[in-house]
């Protein structure tokens, strides 16, 4: 957009800093809010979370592998007690390798081109598995997958939360949770299908399809304006501000509020400033939050769940149950999404914690008081070693773990997955965004390889009921930090948002 043109806009914008009263400034907002075509938007965010689609797609991609590579008559590539589990865990190894880089990256190359990145080790990664002669190909190709995974989770949810404005932010940063689960529903019906009429290695060259649609999409989609004024680069930032509100709306005024946040945010930051509270509370609370939410167990559930139902003799066959969790997932996230711009955050945490917690403790509770048959099948057989085991009868009662897993997923969908997200990209300070959010992935990664390395051993040395009752005290833990740290951030703005962090005062959250 020429100079001349900008102008006129931007002397219309001047004159909106007047000292207004709090409603009509409240009604001036939400006039512009209703002005803004969101078409552009929606395509740029659809283009983004194709890497989420991906991410979903790798993480549970040894879920139905696993038990095919176990029965591979090849002994270069067949699996065992000690390469299973490994082959289940590093991908978050890759993954928190991923967010290490990624605090680079987000303020090097932009949210963006960030996200194309990743598509490089995604592809490599996904051929590694599709050719692989040696099980540390394999190795290899989760470590790559997961790598990528990394990026893609500490740079899309900040790209979606700075393109967006508060009136659909939530919504839009429930996405990328939503083609997460889609991700793993198609693994979970590719997985099904390619076992009946194809090889296993299909599912790794399937996986390429959405890595290239996306960076292909990407190419024609704008930067991040905040990124972009962070840059210095005004013209390329109004540019793109005006491809995403439209040219008819009054985005000049949003343009100047997000220039002056970014203007009093230039500088990068500096160890001094780590003990701000400004820079350092929202950094504790997100990174808490995704150590939280790893902690629930939710990695571990994924990763083995069909090798899990295989333990507990639910009804149906393993991998229908793993399709039908991984459905009521997609409806769950799908309701957060239409509910977290209406209902708020921190409602949807703590019944999301609370649908948690009951979940995980029928299940504990359940294997413990099973059967002794059943019992010593858990006790002392691996999990990944479940598909050889003699079938047993079931009855009704074998639905418990089921539906409890249901719920467990249903609640980890409603909050504790999306928004976590969500608030890590809202409540990040502009000048430590990039890095915080690679700090917080890392965190989450880390968490989860342990608890996938560990998952199985304690299994073996304890009993499948053990981590469940763990899981439903971390659930517990999460209902109480939810009501002593975390902020709600319904319809506010990013600038709003860092303005409570900088004075305290709550009246910029209300």
């Amino acid at each position: 957009m020429e100079r001349s043109a900008r102008e006129p806009l931007l002397r219309k914008t001047s004159s909106s800093y007047q000292t207004f009263p709090e409603s009509t400034v409240r009604r001036l907002d939400e006039e512009y809010l209703r002005s803004l075509h969101n078409k552009r938007l929606y395509l740029a965010v659809f283009a983004a979370v194709l890497g989420n689609f991906s991410f979903g797609f790798a993480l549970v991609y040894p879920s139905p592998v696993i038990p095919a590579l176990e029965a591979h008559p090849s002994a270069a590539l067949r699996l065992d007690q000690r390469t299973a589990p490994w082959f289940g865990s590093v991908f978050t190894l890759g993954a928190a390798a991923g967010g290490l880089s990624t605090m680079l990256l987000n303020d090097c190359l932009g949210r963006k081109l960030s996200i194309m990145f990743s598509a490089l080790p995604s592809a490599l990664g996904y051929a590694l598995m599709a050719g692989a002669q040696r099980v540390w190909m394999l190795l290899l190709g989760r470590v790559l997958t997961g790598y990528a995974g990394g990026v893609t989770s500490a740079s899309i949810p900040v790209y979606i939360s700075e393109i967006s404005h508060p009136g659909v932010r939530g919504m839009l940063g429930a996405c990328p949770q939503i083609m997460a689960v889609l991700g793993s529903l198609g693994l979970y019906a590719l997985g099904k299908y390619l076992r009946l009429v194809l090889d296993w290695r299909w599912l790794a060259v399937a996986g390429e399809v959405p890595v290239l649609a996306m960076i292909v999409l990407l190419c024609f989609m704008p930067n991040s304006p905040r990124f972009l004024l962070s840059q210095g680069k005004e013209e390329e930032a109004l540019r793109s501000l005006c491809w995403l509100r439209g040219t008819d709306t009054d985005y000049a005024q949003e343009y100047e509020q997000i220039k002056d946040s970014v203007r009093k945010q230039s500088r990068r930051i500096s160890c001094a400033e780590i003990k701000d509270p400004f820079i350092y509370k929202p950094i504790l609370i997100a990174g808490a939050m995704r150590f939280l939410q790893q902690l629930s167990g939710v990695t571990c559930i994924l990763v083995y769940l069909q090798p899990i139902f295989n333990k507990t003799s639910v009804i149906l066959k393993p991998e229908y149950d793993a399709a039908l969790v991984g459905l009521v997932r997609l409806v769950s996230v799908a309701i957060a999404a239409v509910s977290m711009d209406k209902a708020g955050r921190k409602i949807l945490l703590f019944v999301s914690a609370g649908v948690m917690l009951v979940s995980n403790l029928t299940i504990g509770i359940y294997i413990h008081f099973m059967p002794a048959s059943h019992n010593s099948t858990i006790a002392n057989q691996t999990l990944v070693s479940s598909a050889n085991l003699p079938a047993e009868p079931t009855n009704y009662i074998t639905l418990i773990p089921l539906l409890a897993t249901m719920f467990f997923i249903m609640g980890y969908a409603l909050g504790w997955g999306p928004i976590t997200w969500l608030l890590m990209s809202e409540i990040l300070p502009l000048k430590a965004r990039g890095v915080a959010s690679g700090l917080c992935v890392i965190v989450s990664w880390l968490t989860a390889f342990t608890l996938t390395q560990f998952f199985l051993p304690v299994v073996n040395a304890f009993g499948l009921e053990v981590p469940f009752l763990f899981f439903a005290v971390i659930s517990a833990g999460n209902i109480l930090f939810t009501g002593c740290c975390v902020p709600e951030t319904k319809g506010r703005s990013l600038e709003q948002i860092e303005a409570f962090f900088r004075t305290g005062r709550r009246s910029f959250m209300r």
